[in-house]
């Protein structure tokens, strides 16, 4: 049976009218495909977040400068197992059991049958769901993701291993330095040639393409031709005693793990400036990477219906703090590049304290898909429609049960297990050199502590194992 002609043009003025009235309703036939770009271990080195005054990221800066940038994004684990986990999953360490990184989640069959994963939601949603790289810091839950490129256990296995043998004294991992051998052998190259061909694919289906490069993480070995194009480099500022106003507590935790070498060591073996150096070379080489992919989907028919987020797993110490690696609760640690690219979205800068948590939560109100009540997080939705929105929320950081970090927009708070803190006013110490719990506690910081008490999670299970 026919639908009258006057019927027809009803419908269509009606369709006209809600389209117009409701932007976001016009977009639910078109289904945003969404692009996740993860980087390990990458800290605020980057040109757009005026973090270090030798850095290359031109790729990274242009995707900053058509979307928006979060510039006090904060990660809710600080080292790789429990922060992916967070995001994946939607819920704070705390609230999952996972501190570290020696029991990966694949291993958590209850786990894995009570919650449901960022890609599980899209694939139940009618997503194409695709993966390559480091989206997990070890093995992938089974049938996650639809469509698997390259995986990390390649990286650790074939990729990326040293031209020359290293001394005895150096650890596996702890090497650094430009290596020699053709670039499209280097990981992060073929991670990104793999996202490359899939974005000149005709996909019938909107498609989930989570993507994760593999550098900085260490080794810190970048192509020598990058290497070579990197200006001689500055080394962070370093406090000589900044211990001194930290507890036991906070010592233990963050020297917890043995195998990463000590800010002395790196010292006295001259290992810092080539350090600096080739983390520095590394981040422009996987930035290199990252302009691949967005050449690539600029070029594709999906250009203007992809959501793009970039960020990066935790932070990294290159000697701040006399620190390396991660495994701590202090800015270094904890913040992350985080930007998010809308077609047609707004374009600006956020100061506000932001979760990677928020991921998931974010791309379910972007999508428009079913709720999933098992996650945690707020949407950020209302930042990126106005970046100066009132933001009464904060960013939490774990490392380990019962031990967290809150950030606001002026104010880093910590409280370890034992129960002894720290307060940083980062309006006048950026470097979080001066421990202002160290000293009588005046009663200004005394509300701002009692004030940022009241965000600490309320859950604190123990650490999931066999």
């Amino acid at each position: 049976m026919k639908m009258p002609f006057f019927s027809v043009v009803k419908l269509l003025i009606a369709v006209v009218v809600l389209c117009t009235q409701f932007p976001l309703f016009a977009q639910i036939n078109m289904r945003p495909n969404v692009l996740l770009i993860a980087v390990d271990d990458l800290n605020d080195w980057i040109g757009c977040m005026d973090g270090h005054p030798d850095t290359k990221t031109p790729n990274i800066d242009r995707l900053a400068s058509r979307g928006i940038l979060f510039t006090n994004a904060h990660s809710q684990g600080t080292m790789c197992n429990p922060s992916r986990i967070s995001i994946m999953w939607g819920k704070r360490p705390s609230s999952t059991g996972f501190y570290d990184n020696h029991f990966p989640v694949a291993k958590a069959p209850e786990f894995l049958r009570k919650n449901i994963s960022l890609a599980h939601h899209f694939n139940a949603n009618g997503y194409k769901t695709l993966t390559a790289g480091k989206i997990y810091h070890a093995s992938m839950p089974k049938n996650d993701f639809q469509v698997v490129g390259p995986r990390p256990s390649q990286w650790l296995k074939d990729y990326d291993r040293p031209v020359q043998k290293k001394p005895e004294q150096y650890h596996s991992i702890w090497d650094f330095g430009p290596q020699n051998y053709v670039e499209e052998e280097f990981v992060d190259y073929k991670i990104a040639s793999w996202g490359v061909k899939q974005l000149k694919e005709k996909h019938e289906k909107p498609f989930f393409f989570a993507l994760g490069f593999m550098r900085p993480h260490v080794p810190f070995f970048p192509p020598e031709r990058v290497y070579n194009s990197m200006n001689d480099t500055h080394l962070p500022k370093v406090k000589e005693d900044d211990w001194s106003d930290l507890s036991e507590a906070a010592r233990k935790l963050t020297l917890s793990n043995k195998k990463i070498p000590t800010h002395d060591w790196m010292k006295e073996e001259d290992r810092w400036h080539l350090a600096v150096r080739s983390y520095l070379a590394c981040i422009n080489w996987v930035d290199e990477q990252i302009g691949r992919v967005l050449d690539a989907l600029d070029e594709s028919p999906y250009a203007d219906n992809t959501i793009i987020m970039l960020y990066a797993d935790h932070g990294y110490h290159l000697g701040e703090k006399q620190r390396w690696s991660k495994f701590s609760l202090w800015e270094r640690t904890t913040r992350v590049p985080f930007i998010i690219s809308l077609p047609g979205g707004a374009r600006g800068t956020s100061t506000k304290p932001v979760e990677l948590l928020s991921i998931y939560p974010t791309l379910i109100d972007l999508c428009k898909l079913a709720p999933n009540d098992t996650i945690e997080g707020v949407s950020l939705l209302p930042l990126l429609e106005n970046t100066r929105e009132p933001w009464e929320h904060v960013a939490i950081s774990t490392l380990g049960q019962n031990n967290h970090s809150i950030r606001d927009e002026r104010w880093r708070y910590i409280l370890y297990a034992d129960g002894s803190q720290e307060l940083y006013d980062h309006k006048v110490d950026s470097n979080e050199w001066h421990n202002l719990v160290s000293e009588k506690v005046d009663p200004v910081h005394a509300a701002v502590i009692e004030r940022l008490k009241k965000h600490l999670p309320r859950v604190n299970l123990s650490q999931v194992s066999d």
